[in-house]
């Protein structure tokens, strides 16, 4: 995956994406394009808006990284800028921070290709009440090199903004729900995958 700059996604400086490792820099990248795409990248007021993020590898090779800084001289040249970044839910909080979020956020290990935990779980929470808006999706930069998993999630991350009602302004791609089995339906259709869900919506904002 090419490296991300922060002028591909900020238009203003922003010191911190610099600092940032690649994982939580595609992360909250794409938090960052889902709240765009919804005209809500703007903000004075904080808003109760939570995010659940679904991971096959989380930050594991920052976690590597870290590891490799450790082992001369018995930890003295520990980095700590690599150790800020070996939680894979550091980028829910620099998202939190960016964008005034103040929602509950929390990474979930994602046991499927499919990458539909954090989608249900989102709509769980809306539905029980928890929350009227949910950002949701997956992040992943793929096996580390030389790790002996390989061959699950490829080097990608995509979140979707859910909302319970259509709030004013609005221009929603089409309705998401879940039935009581956890089968998701984008517009009548069963999604049996996030790729399915981007897909669907890049095809109804076209029609």
């Amino acid at each position: 995956m090419p490296s991300i700059t922060r002028k591909m996604v900020f238009d203003t400086p922003y010191q911190r994406f610099g600092r940032m490792d690649p994982y939580s820099k595609l992360g909250l990248s794409a938090v960052a394009f889902a709240l765009k795409d919804a005209g809500l990248d703007e903000w004075k007021d904080k808003r109760p808006i939570g995010i659940i993020a679904s991971t096959v590898y989380g930050c594991l090779g920052t976690d590597m990284d870290y590891f490799d800084t450790i082992l001369p001289q018995g930890g003295l040249l520990a980095s700590p800028n690599l150790f800020a970044y070996t939680l894979p839910s550091s980028f829910l909080g620099e998202a939190a921070i960016r964008f005034g979020l103040t929602g509950s956020s929390f990474i979930v290990n994602e046991p499927s290709l499919a990458g539909l935990t954090s989608l249900r779980m989102a709509l769980e929470s809306i539905s029980w009440g928890e929350s009227e808006t949910m950002l949701s999706g997956v992040c992943d930069l793929g096996c580390p090199p030389d790790f002996p998993i390989k061959g699950r999630a490829i080097p990608a991350a995509v979140f979707f903004l859910i909302q319970r009602d259509l709030k004013e302004n609005s221009v929603p791609y089409g309705e998401l729900w879940m039935d009581r089995d956890g089968v998701i339906f984008f517009e009548e259709v069963e999604i049996k995958s996030v790729a399915e869900l981007a897909q669907a919506c890049l095809a109804a904002k076209h029609h």
